[in-house]
């Protein structure tokens, strides 16, 4: 795989809770020069980011309902709504983990379609499934209900919790939805051995802070 592929599958992210305004520019710049799919900022950050990034291939990635996927059904959907008004072309939401584990599946199912609906025609939809706190039943589960509510992408993780993306997950959730939706490793991706380990288990976009190490 040549670097040009490569770089062209990362999201370039930076979510911590200090990421500054300088961070977020610097962030922007570097993705300009190695032309990364997107960058992967803080709503807060979704203007900043997307006025930097006019006229430029690459995308504004967000985070809806992050990083617990707690909130409300229309507390995502209203945030969503909100970060594609002020330049944000891909949101990458938290599913509802406890609702889940509840076995509330029309919950987890409204909670993503809500999301969708709001981006639909306007913004890619990717579904934070937070691989570490379930069982492997569940990351099908999860998967399935996020093909069935119109999501393009599921994503291993938020990288906030007890682990990121491994190979084994990666398969399992490629196997679940088929050729039809993206696959997105996040989380602990930090060589470029590690991406492609990933893409060659299925993954479609890797999120990294470690973008440039990996593209060198």
């Amino acid at each position: 795989m040549n670097n040009i592929k490569l770089e062209r599958m990362i999201d370039h992210t930076i979510l911590k809770a200090e990421a500054t305004r300088d961070e977020v520019v610097k962030l922007c710049n570097e993705a300009k020069e190695y032309n990364f799919a997107s960058v992967c900022v803080n709503p807060s950050m979704v203007e900043l980011a997307s006025d930097i990034l006019k006229g430029t291939e690459v995308d504004v990635c967000t985070v809806i309902g992050f990083p617990l996927g707690a909130t409300t059904t229309n507390v995502k959907a209203f945030e969503t709504d909100d970060v594609i008004n002020k330049g944000a072309t891909e949101v990458d939401m938290v599913i509802n983990i406890g609702k889940l584990k509840d076995r509330d599946l029309e919950y987890v199912k409204n909670d993503i379609k809500a999301v969708v609906d709001a981006a639909k025609g306007r913004a890619l939809t990717k579904v934070i499934i937070e691989t570490c706190l379930l069982t492997d039943e569940e990351k099908v589960i999860a998967c399935e209900l996020s093909k069935e509510a119109g999501a393009e992408f599921v994503k291993t993780s938020t990288g906030f919790s007890t682990s990121g993306a491994t190979a084994s997950d990666i398969k399992l959730m490629r196997e679940t939805v088929g050729k039809e939706m993206g696959v997105k490793a996040s989380g602990g991706v930090r060589t470029k051995e590690d991406a492609l380990t990933m893409i060659n288990n299925g993954a479609t976009r890797i999120g990294a802070s470690a973008s440039i190490t990996i593209c060198k």
